[in-house]
C-alpha cells in the first residue's frame, strides 16, 4: 500500500496517526470472514438525519426536509 502526501506539510506524527489509522481500518477489514457481508458506513445514510429535521409547515417545507439550514 502506498499512501502519499498530496497537499500540506503534515508533522511526523500527524502522517503516523493516519497511518495508524488506515492500518487499524485495514486490518478490521481482513479479519471478517469471507462472504461476510461488510458493515455500512452510517455517517453517509441519510435517515441519519431525518428524525433531527421536522420541516415546519410552509410553502418551502419540502425543500427544509433534506437541505441544512
Amino acid at each position: 500500500m502506498t499512501i502519499k502526501v498530496v497537499r500540506g506539510n503534515p508533522t511526523p506524527e500527524e502522517l503516523a496517526a493516519a497511518l495508524a489509522v488506515v492500518r487499524a481500518r485495514a486490518a478490521a477489514a481482513a479479519a471478517l470472514p469471507p462472504g461476510a457481508p461488510r458493515p455500512r458506513d452510517s455517517w453517509a445514510d441519510p435517515a441519519r438525519l431525518a428524525g433531527a429535521r421536522v420541516p415546519s409547515p410552509g410553502p418551502s417545507a419540502w425543500a427544509r426536509t433534506y437541505w441544512p439550514g
